[in-house]
């Protein structure tokens, strides 16, 4: 498949959350291979150092960073540092998540702070720590990822849904408050995404179930992921903002 080039990616400084394995993955490859300048955080030591020498030989290879975002400490003093070795800040993608299952008997206040933590309050605090540097630079990009799942209503994630849900309205606030300093917020709603995780949850049952109530035949890859976020980055979506955009092969 012949993926488009954005000549208004190329040089742009990209941090992306959660960029190890997965969706993050599949992002920090495509933006390497747009001629970004990318770091990316995990705490999946192993597989960000690999994906780090796969990319090796790309005009800019990426930098990993190891860091728990549940520390906001820790992703204040990440920030701080990416955006010395980057020169600046233009695109910030708030990807990280977990969407472990639970039920609601089990939830106590202890689990409940650690999920929002995990999946709602880092977005918020990198984003603070991003947008100096993207008014210094005229502009930027804010990406956050939020999840079909609470529009499914689908079971045993209240958690990881309520915190999902959230993100829609901080990327409307967001988007409402930074609009004048010409930056852009968007959340990003993925479908099932092939990933070596989601195939944790599903047998090949299941994705045929998901399958068969999309309106397209086939599994979203990364890669599909990373288009529309290449495209919401990209100057060609210059008037985007504050709005929600689904990758889901119409998954209802």
């Amino acid at each position: 498949m012949n993926r488009a080039l954005y000549p208004s990616l190329k040089d742009k400084r990209v941090f992306i959350s959660g960029g190890g394995s997965g969706i993050g993955e599949g992002l920090v490859e495509a933006f390497a291979a747009q001629g970004a300048r990318v770091a990316f955080c995990d705490i999946a030591k192993a597989e960000s150092e690999a994906l780090v020498e796969r990319l090796s030989d790309a005009a800019f290879p990426p930098i990993f960073h190891h860091c728990d975002l549940r520390d906001i400490d820790a992703v204040q003093g990440m920030m701080a540092q990416v955006e010395q070795q980057l020169g600046g800040m233009d695109i910030l993608i708030n990807n990280a998540a977990n969407d472990d299952r639970h039920g609601v008997d089990d939830v106590t206040p202890a689990y409940w702070d650690e999920r929002i933590a995990v999946n709602l309050r880092h977005l918020f605090f990198a984003a603070q720590a991003a947008v100096p540097a993207m008014r210094r630079a005229g502009g930027g990009v804010i990406l956050n990822f939020g999840s079909i799942s609470w529009h499914l209503a689908l079971p045993d994630l209240v958690l990881y849904q309520t915190a999902k849900a959230a993100i829609e309205g901080l990327t409307r606030s967001l988007a409402r408050d930074l609009g004048r300093d010409n930056i852009r917020v968007n959340t990003i709603i993925p479908g099932n995404v092939k990933t070596p995780r989601q195939e944790k949850w599903y047998t090949p049952e299941g994705e045929a179930e998901i399958v068969a109530a999309q309106c397209l035949d086939g599994r979203i890859l990364p890669a599909d992921v990373a288009a529309l976020a290449m495209f919401l980055a990209s100057d060609d979506a210059r008037m985007c903002t504050g709005h929600d955009y689904f990758i889901d092969a119409g998954w209802r």
